[in-house]
């Protein structure tokens, strides 16, 4: 059955499609909307979930932890700031090692403020213990949760998901999704049959332990990055599984035009469909260009971009974020990734869409013609932050309205 939704909708018919036992909530924008849904079903009967709404993020995550660990089918969403307010428990519960799966809608963060999205709210996450999974369309979102629910209730994993979505560009946008039915979904899920610590006493985990030595903790964090490290294996099945139950497949990456392209955009989310088109114009003009999604990116698919990279001839990866101090966050780890390549391509580094801002034709072209000049001359330029005529006039402008002075 096709229904059309947003992407927020697509996220909460995915838990109630999943049978999810307890929802602890706490509203915040972009996300409100996801948790409104759950617990409008819930008041009328129509899920069987427990809806509790909680007094902070901070709460919220440890409900779901400790409800997880008791073996209930647990699912929530935040965004943004929301996050950065659990990001103690998300350390606290992944080393719990219970699976849940966390819907994060993407919004850029404090200070200055927006509702726009950016990517430094979920990527700041990345070293806790989480598994992330990127969306790029609502069905996707949809999609992502059954299979975050799968692989994070596999024995050899368990781990909490983080499935994102972007706030706004994504969150508020209707799209004709395709919802499976609830007994293909039950039977592609099965029955949760809790498999850690506080529920099976022969498993060595480190819930409830209070102090540990060197020792034990390194052993205990070593167990943890191995379960991540499974998860590519059984993503892989899950997908696999997936696609036999309702004919739509998806990788670790995706790749978009890649055969026979020199060239390669890397993007994430949905600006990478901004991406698509830029290839369709490119291609169009004769350029052999391409573009890989970074889909999952918890773990770090290292294999897999490394061998859809290998041959290019120049790639650039697009950031929809900013590590202060640094730079953008997965171009650097695209740049391990290859880095023991003998023939890797020249890298070639942007940060674009801070914000949400858009990144538009003109941008996209400047980014291919970078390319084209880096595949004709070895060297790559230094990276750069996309940043139009028309972006500093309208800072022109807010300045001028201030009071301010305008720079040269």
């Amino acid at each position: 059955m096709k229904r059309m939704l947003t992407g927020n909708a697509a996220a909460a018919w995915a838990a109630r499609l999943a049978d999810v036992d307890y929802v602890p909530a706490f509203p915040i924008t972009p996300q409100t909307e996801i948790i409104e849904q759950l617990a409008a079903w819930a008041a009328a009967g129509e899920i069987p979930a427990r809806f509790v709404t909680l007094d902070s993020e901070h709460s919220m995550l440890t409900a779901a932890g400790a409800a997880a660990a008791t073996g209930a089918r647990v699912f929530t969403a935040t965004s943004s700031q929301g996050l950065l307010y659990g990001f103690e428990l998300l350390y606290t519960v992944a080393g719990w090692r219970v699976p849940f799966v966390l819907v994060n809608v993407s919004r850029a963060l404090a200070s200055p403020i927006t509702l726009e999205p950016d990517h430094n709210d979920v990527l700041a996450a990345r070293d806790s213990g989480f598994l992330q999974i990127h969306a790029e369309t609502c069905q996707e979102v949809l999609d992502s949760i059954l299979i975050a629910y799968r692989v994070a209730e596999d024995a050899r994993v368990l781990l909490p998901v983080i499935v994102n979505l972007d706030g706004f560009s994504l969150s508020f946008t209707r799209e004709p999704v395709e919802l499976p039915a609830a007994d293909a979904v039950a039977a592609y899920l099965g029955v949760y049959a809790p498999a850690h610590a506080f529920v099976r006493g022969d498993r060595p985990m480190a819930q409830g332990v209070a102090v540990l030595g060197g020792a034990p903790y390194s052993y205990f964090r070593y167990q943890l990055q191995l379960a991540a490290e499974n998860a590519l294996g059984v993503h892989e099945e899950a997908a696999g599984a997936f696609a036999e139950a309702f004919g739509r497949r998806y990788g670790l990456i995706e790749g978009y035009r890649l055969e026979g392209a020199e060239l390669v955009l890397v993007m994430s989310n949905s600006f990478a469909t901004k991406g698509q088109a830029a290839v369709d114009r490119a291609r169009a003009a004769g350029v052999r260009l391409g573009l890989l999604r970074l889909r999952v990116l918890r773990p770090f698919p290292r294999a897999a971009i490394r061998q859809a990279l290998a041959g290019r001839r120049a790639v650039a990866v697009i950031d929809q974020n900013l590590s202060v101090g640094f730079g953008g966050i997965t171009a650097a780890e695209i740049a391990h990734a290859l880095y023991a390549e003998p023939a890797r391509p020249l890298l070639l580094a942007y940060v674009g869409g801070l914000g949400g801002k858009e990144i538009g034709d003109a941008e996209f072209q400047r980014i291919v013609d970078d390319l084209g000049r880096a595949a004709a001359t070895g060297e790559a330029p230094p990276p750069r932050l996309l940043f139009t005529d028309a972006d500093a006039a309208q800072v022109a402008t807010l300045l001028r309205i201030a009071g301010k002075e305008v720079p040269a």
